[in-house]
């Protein structure tokens, strides 16, 4: 990755009447425009996330989203589906005069990528993802049910913690109950567990440093409580949309680059790959030492390989 460095600019962007955006540039004034998309949802950028273009070639732009990181209020669940986040990705294209830019996003940046390249093909000139998630049933199911749980039984043993045994046959639903208590202790109580089941995982070697993420009552409130409302709304799409022939065909021409661990376990190498099987023109590299986090060792390489190879179109 390049090394750290800070914005040139840093401003918000009124999206709503609730909403207002966090967002920086970095780079090259007058580079190739870049947008990063973060994950979760509710995860918001990190200022390292800068690291993966080259500052001399890109105009980094990195903001939060709705409720997350920076931008306010935080954690908060009105108006904040995946629509309002694809028309919030126009309206600071269209604030920062951007005719095109390239797009990277990794797990539910991902998929926030897929639904905005589709929605405005015209406006992508690249796309470069990591940790395909696609929100369907099966893969929710896997992560948050009976998967993951059998090769993390320790950390799925926290995961199941704050939840009574009656209502674990639906962990999604029963931490939504949870996460949406007037009951202060027990919301930022069950944020913690869910953030922390998450960390935990993210890694193909555990990181404590990772895992002390989940102990901030912010992060973890706003991270919990608006990736759960997603999931329990199906990401507010069709079951399997984002993998339609009708929608890939909108993409197909556009160049794409996927980068996925072989042992991700948070977003599995199968969603990618039903990605390659519908869209067979994109560019997959399956890691084979590797989890889901865009810090290990070889998606980080393989990212900026990525970013190195579209900086010039």
């Amino acid at each position: 990755m390049y090394p750290e460095i800070q914005p040139y600019q840093i401003s918000t962007l009124k999206v709503s009447d609730i909403h207002t955006l966090y967002y920086e540039l970095s780079g090259n004034k007058d580079g190739v425009p870049v947008v990063f998309l973060h994950g979760g949802p509710g995860g918001g950028c990190d200022e390292k996330d800068r690291s993966f273009f080259n500052p001399n070639k890109y105009k980094i732009i990195l903001f939060d989203q709705r409720g997350s990181g920076k931008s306010t209020p935080t954690a908060c669940l009105d108006e904040n589906t995946t629509w309002d986040l694809v028309k919030d990705i126009e309206k600071l294209r269209e604030e920062l005069k951007i005719e095109k830019w390239h797009v990277f996003g990794g797990s539910w940046g991902s998929t926030l990528s897929l639904a905005y390249a589709q929605s405005h093909p015209d406006r992508v000139k690249s796309l470069i993802m990591r940790g395909i998630f696609t929100l369907r049933k099966s893969e929710l199911n896997f992560f948050y049910q009976d998967g993951a749980s059998h090769l993390f039984p320790e950390a799925w043993e926290d995961y199941l913690a704050p939840i009574p045994e009656a209502e674990r046959h639906d962990m999604v639903l029963a931490y939504h109950a949870q996460l949406n208590s007037i009951d202060d202790s027990t919301r930022i109580n069950a944020a913690k567990a869910w953030s922390k089941w998450e960390m935990a995982t993210s890694k193909l070697y555990v990181d404590p440093s990772y895992i002390n993420r989940a102990e901030s009552d912010e992060f973890a409130n706003a991270f919990a409580r608006i990736e759960n409302h997603y999931f329990i709304n199906d990401g507010f799409m069709r079951e399997g949309q984002l993998l339609e022939k009708q929608e890939i065909d909108k993409i197909r021409n556009i160049p794409c680059i996927v980068v996925q661990g072989r042992y991700d376990v948070v977003c599995p190498a199968t969603t990618a790959y039903s990605l390659k099987k519908v869209w067979p023109e994109l560019e997959l590299h399956i890691v084979p030492d590797a989890g889901h986090s865009s810090r290990e060792v070889g998606i980080a390489k393989l990212l900026v390989d990525a970013t190195n190879k579209f900086a010039d179109i």
